[in-house]
């Protein structure tokens, strides 16, 4: 995904001390400009946007030489004749599938005083330049587009859709009964239509569309067919779940090879096993809430099934450990996908004929909601947000063990009984605030998969219209914190289970941002925002402080503030 401009301006920066070649990687890149010949620059650019649509999408910047340090030598510039539509027009002409990167103009003090910035938002690869020419980015080298490399972006971009293809057996022989009742009885809990639900099996497969003139898909195989007809027409899908006692030992293993929702089912039961249960009392009720939430778990496995790689002879892996599962699948992401966007990226799929199947079933759906119950599941009982990581051939998802919290939880449902549904966004930034005092909209956008702007509209209506946030900062450096009814509402400090060495880590961390930043020192009453303690402990806390030589309090009574002594570097 392309890097924002202010992302990039910060990094400007670093060129004191690094060359901008230290500074690439995966997303972005800079090139010098080429003074002497405007038409080699736009064969350049070309070249580049091919690059970097092959790779993902990225953030290019034109103007900067990478192999120099010291930011007044590596910023050269581009000439200010040259013309961003030309730009735009000569990469859109000169590449085939046709590319429309977004061009971005950035002044800066050093050279000629104008940085080009040209974001290539992730597409269906394979590209090339209209001479047939492409290069694909990895890491932060372009490398040639070969044929392997070309036929790897092929499979993984579902333009060779594996499970579309017809399988030559009879339908009677490869259908599962046991597979067929699973899958009615899954679709009915998502509520499918009854009356494609009750067609007889034949039918219902058709309707579904992975039955074709009476020939049944790879597809019909994976959701109906038996283990026998799974190990003949699809060798390579199996799965394995391990109980693991250690990162090289398990005690337990089981493998299977079942149609998809037997195997889901089966792999929820092995995990449920050992899913430890936590009782919460509530008033006069008593909840049970599971360390690893189901709907989480189906969600992931379900993601593994349906959009991993049948051709790679690895399994689906579930790894259980006793702090945390791991559930692997084989093949990366496809269609610009990464585990920086995943959580709001249009659906894309590698397999689109047993997705689309799915889709019919109510099994999975068009909006990208299952990454969105996922995050939500765990993080409405204060649980961390899933772990994902694209290992390349292989994405794996790690859900980390953590008991309930019970004031996030109470608070989730009185915000529902009111009318207000918490997504997944908003449980990101109000769990990253109970831990740390403010957040930004850089972080908050890097933290919800967003573009910044999207961001700072999120943390703008938190704090607005939820009422959930106060504001700070100036203007050029705005930041966020919880306010002092949300904080009490979320967090145990609430109830005074706050002590002193911790309340006063958070006062001198909220310090030392205040004088980083060059605010004015906080008097009493912020710094009561800040710990939720009473006047007379923050009163005690500061004198403590003071008398540690981390703090000098300049005035008296209402008047006194507290000036940050210590060091400014965290």
């Amino acid at each position: 995904m392309p890097m924002s401009r202010y992302d990039v301006v910060r990094l400007l920066d670093e060129l004191d001390r690094e060359p901008a070649d230290a500074l690439e990687d995966q997303r972005l890149d800079f090139k010098e400009w080429d003074a002497r010949s405007d038409h080699q620059s736009v064969r350049l650019a070309v070249s580049a946007a091919v690059c970097m649509a092959n790779g993902g999408g990225g953030t290019v910047v034109f103007g900067v030489r990478d192999k120099v340090v010291g930011r007044g030598h590596a910023v050269v510039g581009v000439p200010h004749h040259v013309s961003v539509n030309r730009l735009m027009l000569g990469v859109y002409d000169g590449t085939d599938p046709r590319l429309t990167p977004v061009f971005e103009e950035v002044s800066v003090p050093e050279g000629t005083r104008r940085l080009i910035l040209m974001h290539v938002h992730p597409g269906m690869p394979p590209y090339t330049d209209t001479a047939g020419r492409g290069t694909v980015r990895i890491g932060k080298d372009c490398k040639p587009l070969t044929g392997t490399v070309r036929r790897r972006l092929l499979d993984q971009f579902g333009d060779n859709d594996f499970t579309s293809a017809m399988v030559d057996e009879p339908l009677p022989r490869i259908v599962s009964p046991v597979a067929m009742e699973s899958l009615r009885v899954a679709s009915r809990l998502e509520r499918a239509p009854s009356d494609m639900v009750r067609l007889n099996d034949t039918d219902l497969l058709e309707a579904i569309g992975v039955v074709r003139e009476g020939r049944p898909t790879r597809a019909a195989v994976l959701l109906a067919g038996s283990p026998q007809s799974i190990r003949q027409h699809i060798p390579n899908f199996a799965w394995t779940h391990l109980r693991m006692v250690s990162p090289t030992d398990y005690s337990d293993r089981d493998d299977g090879r079942q149609a998809i929702t037997v195997s889901l089912d089966r792999i929820v039961d092995l995990i449920m096993a050992d899913n430890p249960i936590e009782t919460v009392r509530q008033g006069l009720h008593h909840f049970e809430y599971r360390t690893y939430p189901e709907i989480a778990l189906r969600e992931a496995l379900l993601n593994a099934f349906c959009h991993g790689d049948f051709r790679r002879g690895s399994p689906r892996l579930v790894k259980q450990y006793s702090d945390r599962i791991e559930i692997s699948s084989p093949g990366g992401f496809v269609g610009g996908i990464t585990p920086d966007n995943i959580l709001h990226h249009q659906p894309v799929s590698r397999n689109p004929c047993l997705v689309a199947a799915l889709m019919r079933l109510r099994l999975v759906n068009r909006s990208n909601l299952g990454m969105e119950r996922i995050f939500s599941s765990l993080l409405t009982e204060g649980k961390p947000a899933p772990l994902i990581v694209d290992e390349g051939d292989s994405v794996r998802v790690t859900f980390r063990a953590a008991e309930v919290s019970v004031p996030m939880r109470t608070f989730v449902a009185n915000e529902a009984a009111r009318g207000v549904a918490l997504a997944a966004d908003h449980l990101l930034v109000l769990t990253h605030l109970l831990n740390e005092t403010e957040i930004d909209a850089g972080f908050a956008a890097r933290l919800c998969h967003r573009r910044e702007p999207e961001a700072r509209s999120l943390l703008v209506s938190m704090e607005t219209e939820m009422g959930y946030l106060k504001r700070g900062g100036s203007q050029s450096e705005r930041y966020w914190t919880l306010n002092l009814e949300t904080r009490a509402r979320l967090s145990s400090v609430a109830s005074g289970k706050v002590d002193r060495e911790t309340a006063k880590l958070r006062i001198l961390e909220a310090l030392r941002t205040r004088a980083v930043r060059g605010e004015p020192p906080p008097a009493n009453a912020d710094v009561r925002e800040i710990t939720l303690l009473d006047r007379r402990r923050v009163n005690r806390l500061m004198h403590e402080l003071a008398d540690e030589g981390h703090v000098r309090i300049e005035g008296h009574g209402r008047g006194a503030r507290y000036v940050y002594t210590g060091p400014l570097q965290a």
